[in-house]
């Protein structure tokens, strides 16, 4: 098990001194939690990252306020590739900027698969995330540990934040999903429009693409019944329009504890 804690003093290469000031003992605290071996050999773990009151860290698709979360691994160690399951974020809004993250702790799950049938797992690499409060400050950290192949049974805690997952559209009831594009001077416009009716007072929506070097801005986003217009700008590093495949576009609706997921769009 790994339990790191982010100290005022590691932060002060990032700060400058009256921020520094501010700052709580323990900003976080990192936890490598072991999980289980299911039968099918795929390795279920966790992350846990605990904050001090009043900071958040990220979802994976964090928005201008914010910072993403990346991990990267030696080679070597018994499993082909990790996989985050990400738990319903929530929206903050400040300085006129939105950000989508946690606050108080979060588990994120671990799913690492290709691994060798009843052989432990030694995790050995790094990760960089963010933590914010009136400041936000990136972290990187190792992250090591041994994932034991006797553990078989599942760990409640990584079960709860499993279970805290977006709804599928199916799930939800989504209709139609269709994406108009147009090119801008720098990238494409991509309108939304997704038949689904309210669940929550307030929703936010938030467009992706697997190619995280493209910029996305928050949409802008209006409910029209049980109609969702949203339109997103997105641009690459080159500054220029590109092919976009409509079915690599997904879109999560986020809203008071719950989320949808829909994947790809006509």
């Amino acid at each position: 098990m790994l339990l790191r804690s982010i100290s005022a003093a590691f932060l002060g290469v990032c700060l400058a001194g009256p921020s520094l000031a501010q700052m709580p003992d323990q900003v976080a605290q990192l936890e490598l939690m072991e999980g289980w071996r299911r039968a099918d050999g795929t390795h279920v773990a966790a992350l846990r990252i605990t904050l001090a009151p009043g900071w958040k860290t990220y979802w994976r698709s964090p928005g201008d306020g914010g910072l993403p979360l990346r991990l990267s691994f030696d080679g070597g160690q018994g499993f082909d590739s990790a996989r985050i399951a990400w738990p319903v974020p929530k929206v903050f809004y400040q300085n006129g900027l939105r950000s989508i993250g946690y606050e108080d702790e979060v588990i994120l799950p671990l799913a690492l698969s290709g691994v060798a049938r009843d052989a432990d797992i030694s995790v050995s690499g790094e990760i960089d995330f963010g933590v914010c409060e009136e400041i936000c400050v990136p972290m990187q950290l190792p992250l090591e540990g041994t994932l034991s192949a006797k553990n078989t049974t599942p760990v409640a805690d990584i079960v709860a934040a499993l279970a805290d997952r977006p709804m599928s559209a199916t799930e939800a009831g989504v209709g139609s999903v269709a994406c108009s594009i147009e090119p801008i001077s720098d990238g494409l416009a991509v309108s939304a429009q997704i038949e689904m009716v309210p669940f929550a007072r307030k929703e936010a929506l938030v467009m992706e693409l697997p190619d995280r070097s493209i910029w996305i801005s928050e949409p802008d986003m209006e409910r029209q019944g049980d109609r969702i217009i949203a339109i997103s700008e997105m641009v690459p590093p080159d500054g220029q329009p590109f092919l976009l495949d409509r079915s690599s576009v997904r879109i999560t609706i986020i809203g008071e504890g719950q989320a949808v997921e829909i994947l790809g769009c006509e």
